[in-house]
Order: C-alpha cells, then sequence, then structure tokens
C-alpha cells in the first residue's frame, strides 16, 4: 500500500499534534471500518483514570487491527471522541506514544458518551 500525508499548508491551517490534514491511500487491497472502541476490558471492565482508558481503548484497537490482519501501522484515519476537552492534551501525548511517526488523518470531538464512565471512545479505518 502506498501512502502520502497531504498538507496543503499553503492554503490551509497546517496540520499538528500528530495527525495530517489529509492521507491519500493507493494500491491498497482491503480497507477495515473498525467500530468506535470503549475503554473497556474484555470484561467489561473499565479502568479508572483517564490515562489507563486511553491505553485501553488502544489495546482494543490493536486486538481488532491483528483480527484483521492488520497492525496500527495500517491506521489511514482515526476519529477520536472525548467526554471533556481537558483530555485532549493527555490524549494527543499517549496517540503520540502509541501511533510514533505514523500521522493519520484525525478528527476529535467532545461528545457524551454512551456511558458516563468511559472517558473516550476511539475509531479506527484501516487499509492494506
Amino acid at each position: 500500500m502506498q501512502r502520502t500525508k497531504i498538507n496543503a499548508t499553503n492554503a490551509a491551517p497546517a496540520a499538528a499534534s500528530g495527525y495530517s490534514n489529509a492521507v491519500e491511500i493507493a494500491d491498497f487491497k482491503r480497507v477495515v471500518f473498525i467500530s468506535g472502541q470503549i475503554p473497556a476490558d474484555r470484561d467489561g471492565r473499565v479502568p479508572s483514570g483517564f490515562a489507563a482508558q486511553c491505553r485501553q481503548v488502544w489495546a482494543n484497537i490493536e486486538a481488532q487491527l491483528h483480527a484483521a490482519g492488520m497492525t496500527l501501522d495500517n491506521i489511514v484515519k482515526l476519529t477520536t471522541f472525548l467526554a471533556d476537552r481537558a483530555y485532549g492534551a493527555e490524549n494527543r501525548t499517549i496517540r503520540r506514544e502509541i501511533l510514533g511517526d505514523l500521522h493519520p488523518a484525525s478528527t476529535m470531538i467532545i461528545a457524551t458518551l454512551l456511558d458516563p464512565a468511559w472517558l473516550l471512545e476511539v475509531e479506527v479505518i484501516a487499509a492494506r
């Protein structure tokens, strides 16, 4: 799969915080759409604190990618739903820690989540 980051910085604001304004993919064979992953483990336990919940969400994303025969490197788009904007900086820090130099297209939304115990939910599009 060929991936190209697109950042039209001469005509729009520059991307910051570990994402790309757009990502073009070419020569791919498969696309996987992963539903919003919640901060619960297999037994439904939700850890306390944003960092622990964020890491649980990413573990769940990795599990879904693995089941599809993919890895984090296949992510081309993610949408993050945060329960409060106060979690924005910590979310970006953990996302950078997990994704490293991968900068998928990304959207962050402040929203009321289904379960008040959840502090975030993340959905992903991956391609290979």
